[in-house]
């Protein structure tokens, strides 16, 4: 579903003001995940304001597609996008990876609405949404699952042995995307344990890959809209990303994979957000 000029406004909107909360949960956190939560922020958005088939005043629905963020230590980006869908109300996420929270570092399905499987233990959500996907096959339903991995997630043995699985099945009712951001929290992935030639290592198992710009919402709506088709068997969308997306001093900064910011930071942070989408 190519997106018309008037959708991709919307979801920069959107992007915008979850660029903002992403920011002040952070704040009141006292810490977070910040740099890889915005980084995959604007698949989020996509998938989140424009083609998951899901309704937030019956988060259960049987029929519902399902998400897997298998770097669930992305929650601070994960979480403020489940409010802005009307999964619940944004001012709770004050208490944000604070004693006695719902809302810890990593989403807990038990406890947060919306989230469809606890992950951060780094490897397992690529093998939980390949049986999400299997489920949905033998049950001959029509839902979709989605799964957002991190690169530096793919040195983990669990996630090939899951891609294996995808392809041997053709699993085409599962759109893998990984948030090519090139950091882990130790350093650059191909400083710590390269991945490259990243794309050729799926394509061996059996994928079809395709590379877009992570931050671009049209080729990323054309890359999801190929992996649907089903005409090409399982399909990896290779998203390259910033961390630290639109923060001028966090871009590309692996110190921000995890942080904290106080007042001062917060500003100069939002004001580079604002500077970013043309609101300064």
């Amino acid at each position: 579903m190519a997106l018309t000029d008037a959708e991709i406004r919307e979801l920069e909107e959107q992007a915008w003001q979850l660029r903002h909360d992403i920011i002040n949960v952070t704040v009141w956190a006292g810490g977070a995940h910040i740099g890889g939560g915005l980084s995959m922020l604007d698949i989020l958005v996509l998938l989140y304001f424009k083609y998951l088939n899901i309704d937030s005043s019956q988060p259960e629905m049987a029929d519902r597609d399902r998400v897997v963020v298998s770097k669930g230590h992305g929650g601070v980006g994960f979480a403020p996008v489940l409010a802005r869908r009307g999964y619940f109300d944004f001012e709770s996420l004050k208490t944000f990876n604070q004693f006695g929270s719902p809302f810890g570092m990593h989403l807990d399905a038990a406890k947060v609405t919306g989230v469809d499987a606890s992950t951060g233990s780094l490897g397992h959500g690529l093998p939980m949404a390949v049986g999400l996907a299997l489920g949905a096959r033998a049950q001959k339903k029509a839902w979709k699952t989605y799964c957002i991995l991190g690169d530096g997630e793919c040195n983990e043995g669990a996630v090939w042995e899951a891609a294996m699985s995808a392809s041997h099945f053709g699993l085409t009712n599962l759109v893998t995307i990984v948030d090519r951001n090139g950091y882990m929290i130790d350093g650059a992935t191909e400083e710590v344990m390269a991945l490259e030639p990243f794309s050729d290592k799926w394509r061996a198992f059996g994928f079809h890959v395709l590379e877009v710009d992570g931050h671009d919402f049209a080729a990323l709506a054309g890359a999801i809209d190929t992996s649907l088709s089903g005409d090409k068997g399982p399909c990896v969308i290779m998203a390259h990303t910033k961390k630290g997306r639109g923060i001028d001093y966090m871009e590309g900064n692996v110190k921000w994979h995890y942080g904290s910011i106080d007042s001062t930071l917060a500003e100069k942070a939002r004001a580079s957000v604002d500077r970013m989408y043309g609101k300064a």
